[in-house]
């Protein structure tokens, strides 16, 4: 088992590498159900090997201008208070509340990746986003990163594009350093309480930076919309099985079968011209027209 989760690492690092989220989202459950160590432990770890790899990702991008530092800083430290307060929080919280609630974040980022993000990589306008606001989202995003372990990238990348006006390669970039400094911050709120065995997560964290170097070159060679859209059907796989786990076989059961409906209706939509969504949508528009004539 302990040769698995090294090679599911790599995949965990692979995807921070190339969308500049989703490690924790697949590090938490890799812990849990592949290493098999208790939730809250799980959690504690996967913000060490997450912090550790996005860190090591985000020199790569670095290097290529891909970083925007005014808004990672600022950000960061934003995410950072969040992020610890979280980590605190934590504790008070039983496993498997923690392990739903990150189920359900789990569904959320995937339908977020699913419908796409607006691509700006002609119009990076190096983030106009208010000091203000940068603190706000920091902030939420952190606690959401201390509380479940996840890094906040899913959250924090369609943001930074859609928000700060940056370039989707930019805001990869820039989401590496907050997703580090943030899940560094988690870490330290964790470790009052928490242990790791430090030698499964030496293993664990070098497996991922192997996969976050190849990941950040293949950024340049690699379709990400398409590979965006594949990454969201398997985390709402795994958002199945997590309920399953954690409530009852039912419950992940009816959601996988949900999976399948909306995978169904998406495939027919976007290969065919016999979608009935499309139909639905079409007679909700001629409607709406024709109340307001």
């Amino acid at each position: 088992m302990i040769a698995l989760t090294l090679v599911l690492a790599v995949f965990v690092g692979i995807s921070l590498g190339l969308l500049g989220g989703g490690g924790s989202i697949l590090t938490v459950p890799l812990l849990a159900y592949v290493a098999g160590m208790e939730p809250k432990h799980a959690i504690a770890m996967s913000l060490l090997v997450v912090g550790v790899t996005s860190a090591v990702g985000a020199i790569t991008h670095a290097r290529a201008g891909r970083v925007r530092w005014r808004i990672a800083v600022t950000f960061g430290v934003a995410a950072m208070a969040g992020a610890y307060g979280g980590g605190r929080v934590a504790r008070f919280v039983p496993g498997t509340v923690l392990m739903v609630a990150f189920a359900v974040i789990m569904i959320a980022a995937s339908i977020a990746m699913l419908r796409g993000r607006k691509n700006t990589t002609g119009a990076d306008m190096n983030g106009d986003l208010s000091l203000l606001k940068i603190a706000g989202l920091g902030i939420g995003v952190g606690t959401v990163s201390g509380l479940v372990g996840a890094g906040g990238g899913f959250l924090l990348v369609p943001a930074l594009a859609l928000l700060g006006g940056l370039a989707m390669t930019a805001a990869v970039g820039t989401s590496l350093v907050v997703i580090a400094m943030q899940s560094f911050a988690g870490l330290a709120g964790h470790l009052a309480t928490e242990h790791i065995d430090w030698r499964l997560a030496a293993m664990v964290t070098a497996a991922a930076v192997i996969g976050a170097l190849v990941g950040g070159r293949l950024v340049a060679l690699v379709d990400p919309n398409a590979l965006r859209k594949a990454f969201g059907w398997f985390v709402l796989l795994m958002a199945s099985v997590i309920l399953a786990e954690e409530t009852s076989p039912a419950v992940g059961a009816a959601v996988a079968g949900l999976n399948l409906l909306g995978a169904g209706f998406y495939i027919g939509c976007a290969r065919t011209t016999h979608c009935p969504l499309r139909g639905l949508v079409d007679r909700t528009r001629y409607s709406a027209a024709a109340t307001s004539t």
